[in-house]
């Protein structure tokens, strides 16, 4: 629920390790963040067109091409800011979101496939638009959700997307999260946070009806309905109801009742659900533990899978589209090495068709790889993460590393195994990085996830040091050149890294990170209202935990921060306030502590245009090679 951030950011130079690192191309800093040269491939529902992203002037449009020629057109002209996302709605429009400066107000436009007729649906000011339903089975219709009548909640609206008239099918109470319409597009269920600290479930039967609760749980525990099963009765939902880790259930959606388990696996939580729209059939399930996996209900899915492997070989493969009659797949593959690269799969013709490389400029070959590891905490969990050391280096004869250890965002969010830019960024210059899945960590079930609740600063940050501690007892790691760098709870774990074990740490970079656990709690999106008191269970209330708050809050002991630090704010930033950066940096300069600040006015929660992010990671570069000798 609280995902401070999507993605996080990192890199280095400078190091000692010449014997190795002569072993290894140096790539310029921008080969790792430029924009891609063609992305985000889709396929139209009639499999006639590709599309995908790709830069004009900088930042991130909408291009298209027929399948059987050679040109393309571009459908988008936007300057300021990429373009957020887009999708088929039919095989006439596309359909796309974008903010203004970071701001995550987004707004949904829709252009059609020869470029005319652009119009923006939602241009309402400081409202944000959401994509409850793309209604696959209705073209002309759309289900978005808005905060334009209460910025705290979202009403869900059915948009006809050829005029433009919009319909609001229920006020939102102030409690519901999520809608789930079944396969005729009509609102069955809604998720509610009740009292606070529950989670609901309504149901009606019909839109004459109205919604009754069917199950209230603690939000500790998951029951999660994903979809109608095909005949509308029930629905396909993943739950941890009376078990550890988030399973595939029938869940008798009238009678608030799990009828039947599909699939459980006994060490990690489901993430995901998958059918076929056409065959009307549960397909797979995913899950990940070191890296993705699959359970297949479906032989034809599994067969599918098989296929593209024995071509494409042990790369990992995700289906980004298909069309309406599955004859025609976009197959995206990647590595811990590899950006990648797309392909269309032919089924009739049983054909595979090379269409592009994400990253044509960087050779997998140079690039270095990533161990999936694992360590003890001091009070026993185990740990999971990856290790990814520099070109030359394995694990059998990695010693006296300089180290970045990049703790992740969320914090309720985890990292994967594939390919990272800035990891590699950082291995090309040297450096070995440490990601770790801390406590809270998503995927490793129940018990885990809460195990972080009020532990923000404490335990958590104790399972980073833990980390740091591992590498330094196997003689990977320098302790004398290693260095924290996080984006969001990231950079929060790297200001209380400064605060509690200054001791571990050359060097530091906080990425628009919480600084303040009070003024956090004051400054969240008005649409994380409804969750503050769950929030207060899993930070911590302002009041009745002022005290661990206080001393879990960097800025507020700043006065033990000694450690050189680079700080990059976003000023739009909704979730992580520019103040939260503020305080920390005018703390240390009351005290005459040199900091370094980056501030860019166009940017909210990460850096997005392109420009930036070149500087953010010049500064960076420049900051550690600096304070990492």
């Amino acid at each position: 629920m609280l995902a401070l951030i999507a993605s996080t950011l990192f890199i280095y130079t400078g190091c000692t390790n010449e014997k190795k690192i002569m072993t290894a191309k140096r790539y310029p800093l921008e080969d790792f963040f430029r924009n891609p040269e063609k992305t985000a491939y889709q396929i139209s529902p009639n499999g006639t067109y590709y599309s995908y992203m790709a830069p004009y002037e900088d930042r991130m449009n909408i291009f298209i091409r027929a399948i059987d020629k050679d040109t393309a057109i571009r459908l988008t002209s936007e300057t300021d800011r990429d373009i957020s996302g887009y999708f088929w709605p039919n095989d006439h429009q596309i359909l796309f979101l974008k903010d203004e400066g970071g701001n995550e107000n987004f707004k949904l436009y829709s252009v059609n496939i020869d470029g005319s007729n652009l119009v923006c649906f939602t241009d309402f000011e400081n409202v944000r638009t959401q994509i409850i339903d793309e209604l696959y089975e209705i073209p002309d219709a759309l289900i978005i959700g808005m905060n334009k009548r209460n910025p705290q909640v979202f009403d869900p609206y059915r948009l006809n997307i050829r005029t433009g008239e919009m319909e609001m099918l229920y006020e939102n109470p102030g409690n519901i999260m999520g809608w789930i319409f079944d396969h005729n597009g009509k609102l069955r269920v809604a998720t509610a946070i009740e009292g606070g600290v529950n989670t609901q479930i309504l149901y009606r039967k019909t839109e004459a009806d109205d919604f009754k609760p069917v199950l209230t749980t603690s939000f500790k525990e998951t029951m999660s309905p994903s979809f109608f099963t095909f005949d509308n009765k029930n629905v396909y939902a993943v739950s941890n109801l009376n078990r550890d880790k988030e399973a595939v259930v029938v869940f008798d959606i009238a009678n608030g009742k799990e009828i039947e388990v599909l699939y459980e696996n006994p060490d990690y939580d489901v993430s995901s659900l998958h059918y076929s729209r056409k065959r009307k059939v549960l397909t797979s399930a995913s899950y990940y533990s070191a890296k993705k996996e699959r359970h297949f209900f479906d032989e034809q899915t599994k067969n599918l899978i098989d296929r593209l492997h024995r071509e494409l070989g042990e790369y990992e493969i995700g289906i980004s589209d298909v069309t309406e009659e599955e004859d025609k797949y976009i197959i995206r593959t990647y590595s811990d090495r590899s950006l990648g690269a797309y392909y269309l799969f032919d089924k009739t013709a049983d054909k595979i068709t090379r269409i592009t490389d994400v990253g044509p400029w960087i050779d997998e070959n140079d690039m270095a790889s990533v161990y999936p590891i694992r360590y003890e905490s001091r009070d026993g969990l185990t740990i999971h993460g990856y290790l990814t050391l520099p070109k030359g280096y394995t694990m059998e004869n990695a010693e006296n590393l300089p180290v970045i250890v990049n703790p992740h965002g969320g914090p309720w969010a985890r990292d994967y195994w594939g390919f990272n830019p800035e990891i590699q960024f950082l291995a090309n210059r040297g450096y070995a990085a440490l990601q770790m899945n801390f406590r809270g960590s998503t995927g490793y079930g129940k018990e885990f996830w809460k195990s972080s609740f009020k532990q923000w600063g404490l335990a958590m940050q104790d399972d980073i040091s833990d980390g740091v501690n591992w590498l330094i007892d196997e003689g990977i790691a320098d302790p004398e050149r290693i260095a924290i760098y996080g984006g969001s709870y990231g950079g929060y774990a790297t200001l209380q890294g400064l605060v509690v074990t200054p001791e571990l740490y050359s060097a530091a970079v906080d990425y628009v990170g919480v600084s303040n656990l009070f003024t956090f709690m004051k400054t969240i999106p008005p649409y994380w209202k409804p969750m503050l008191d769950m929030m207060y269970e899993m930070v911590g209330d302002p009041e009745k935990d002022s005290a661990q708050m206080a001393a879990t809050s960097p800025a507020l002991n700043a006065d033990k921060i000694m450690t050189p630090l680079f700080i990059a704010q976003g000023a739009n930033d909704p979730r992580v306030n520019k103040d939260e950066s503020d305080q920390v940096v005018e703390a240390l300069k009351e005290r005459g502590v040199s900091v370094e600040y980056m501030v860019k006015d166009n940017e909210g929660h990460g850096f997005r245009n392109e420009e930036n992010r070149f500087d953010f990671y010049r500064a960076m570069e420049k900051f550690l090679d600096t304070h990492m000798q």
